[in-house]
């Protein structure tokens, strides 16, 4: 009789063990207004890779990927990892005080070779229009999925200077204005400061390191033209003023940098819906 009631013990406690805990219930019907996508930044690069190789590279294990791959001819787009995933594509970045911004943005690898050093010096591939079509048609559907602000859709140099080129000069950031996605200067207040310049003394380092860091670069407060700095100033150039990107401080550079960095200075054709919301505490 005991060694029976042990057996009946034994199988009743085996029996609690293995019976399924309840599942938590989780009220659901409220939902707070105070929130927005984890996907603050839209970052664009280019893979200096084939696409053969650059496929290869994005989705086995050389610890890089990027949440979108857009071939150059014919040019396609695939999607590589989910936007609600986080895509190791930023490394090392920085944006107007958010930093390692892998874990808050999209990033979308454009298939373009980069560039050649030459006996003329650094050539920069350009891109096929098709390819720059999708890129367009990729950004404005990801902007409106998650509401990402126009002054947050950057390239990889913008969040690592000097460590970083792409997308280099060769990407028209002016078509991303002109389709409303981002901001771009006033040529007629960038003209008018360009000609005051033009006649009189360049602001100094200490001046363009100040406006460079209001743009959202990270820059050091030198005072001095260092090697930073004039990383910092070629990236910027690549952007407004791609014919030259020798990180020189000129009049047309400052011209740029004081109107970019002037309340009505930058021009939007449309303004993104999520322009006119609250800023998150970033």
């Amino acid at each position: 009789m005991k060694t029976k009631l042990l057996t009946l013990a034994a199988a009743a406690l085996l029996a609690a063990c293995a019976t399924p805990t309840s599942t938590l219930q989780i009220d659901r019907t409220h939902v707070s207004e105070n929130q927005d996508s984890r996907a603050q930044f839209l970052i664009l690069h280019y893979t200096v890779l084939d696409f053969d190789k650059s496929m290869k590279v994005l989705t086995t294990g050389g610890k890089v990927s990027a949440h979108y791959l857009v071939q150059e001819k014919p040019s396609k787009v695939y999607q590589l990892v989910d936007e609600n995933r986080r895509a190791w594509h930023g490394g090392v970045s920085y944006w107007g005080g958010a930093t390692n911004l892998n874990s808050a943005s999209i990033g979308i690898e454009i298939v373009n070779p980069g560039f050649t050093e030459t006996p003329m010096g650094r050539v920069y591939a350009p891109y096929p229009q098709e390819q720059i079509d999708d890129v367009i048609k990729l950004v404005k559907e990801i902007v409106a999925r998650h509401g990402i602000r126009s002054d947050r859709i950057l390239g990889h140099n913008d969040i690592a200077p000097g460590r970083k080129q792409d997308p280099g000069p060769e990407f028209p950031w002016k078509q991303l204005a002109d389709a409303g996605l981002i901001a771009w200067p006033d040529a007629t207040q960038v003209q008018i400061k360009q000609a005051i310049y033009q006649v009189g003394p360049v602001p100094d380092a200490v001046w363009f390191q100040k406006r460079l860091a209001q743009v959202g670069y990270q820059t050091p407060q030198t005072g001095m033209l260092d090697t930073a700095t004039r990383e910092v100033i070629s990236t910027f150039q690549m952007k407004y003023r791609p014919a030259d990107f020798s990180g020189n401080m000129d009049a047309e550079t400052a011209a740029l940098l004081e109107v970019v960095t002037t309340p009505g200075g930058l021009l939007m054709k449309k303004p993104l819906p999520a322009d006119s919301r609250p800023r998150s505490e970033y």
